[in-house]
């Protein structure tokens, strides 16, 4: 019997200490991603600032300004299991006016898999559409007044159209949080909001990636497209006061879901 201890016991003491032992340090296989933002008209570069288009409804426009929040940018794999991008934040701010703005630079180590899909919020959830979440430019100047719900626009496109006088004519594309009236376009006949952040499904969005590689993947935001299907949209209808006006964002969030179209390519 002290024979058989003699045996055993360093054999479990060897044991405890190397199950107790330092743990790996080795990381998971990752790599990185870079997302590009890139807005187009009929499959052209936009051109600001030039009378040169016609949308569905056959309205002359041109485009100014485009601002806009994505957010919980998602890739599913093919198991259904999922990751988040949301290191540093769930929320990114594009404005075709800040060059910087247009590549998202990833800080989140991405799992080496293949993905099936890529989605995202377009705009702010209730969770992160709050007043005074961003304090400082650019993103601070995207806010919606409180009286009409608060946090802040989701879209800001402006420009100018032909109307149906032949005057040139400002619009505003704008989406936020909608308003329910009791009666007329009063704020004090608010009776409830709307939350009009939609959610994007890529398509054709699957890829791979691999150890220490990055890619880049493109978001394209092919602009013709907010303009009809479903909703032909005329600017002589709506054109401003689209902040107060429900129907008018629900046309826009529906033509919304088909505006994105997705490339990938590694960067070198």
């Amino acid at each position: 019997m002290k024979g058989f201890l003699r045996i055993v016991f360093p054999c479990l003491v060897f044991i405890f200490f190397a199950s107790c032992g330092p743990k790996s340090n080795v990381k998971p296989a990752s790599g990185k991603l870079q997302i590009q933002f890139v807005h187009l008209v009929n499959g052209q570069a936009l051109v600001k600032d030039q009378m040169m288009y016609t949308n569905a409804a056959g309205n002359q426009y041109e485009i100014h300004g485009l601002k806009y929040f994505i957010s919980d940018v998602t890739l599913h794999k093919h198991d259904g299991s999922t990751f988040m991008i949301k290191r540093v934040s769930r929320a990114r701010y594009v404005d075709i006016d800040i060059p910087d703005s247009l590549v998202w630079h990833v800080p989140d180590d991405i799992p080496v898999a293949s993905y099936d899909s890529v989605s995202f919020t377009f705009g702010l959830n209730e969770q992160l559409n709050k007043s005074n979440t961003f304090v400082n430019q650019p993103e601070s100047n995207m806010a919606w007044p409180d009286v009409l719900g608060g946090g802040y626009h989701f879209l800001m496109m402006d420009g100018w159209f032909m109307n149906s006088l032949g005057v040139r004519s400002p619009f505003n594309f704008h989406l936020g949080t909608g308003q329910i009236y009791s009666g007329g376009m009063d704020t004090k006949n608010i009776t409830g909001f709307v939350q009009n952040y939609f959610h994007v499904k890529l398509p054709a969005s699957a890829f791979t990636i691999s150890r220490n590689q990055t890619l880049r993947l493109k978001f394209k935001m092919n602009i013709e497209s907010w303009f009809t299907t479903p909703v032909n949209w005329d600017f002589n209808v709506w054109s401003i006061m689209i902040m107060q006006n429900q129907d008018a964002m629900q046309a826009i969030k529906e033509n919304g879901a088909d505006v994105f179209s997705f490339e990938t390519e590694l960067v070198p």
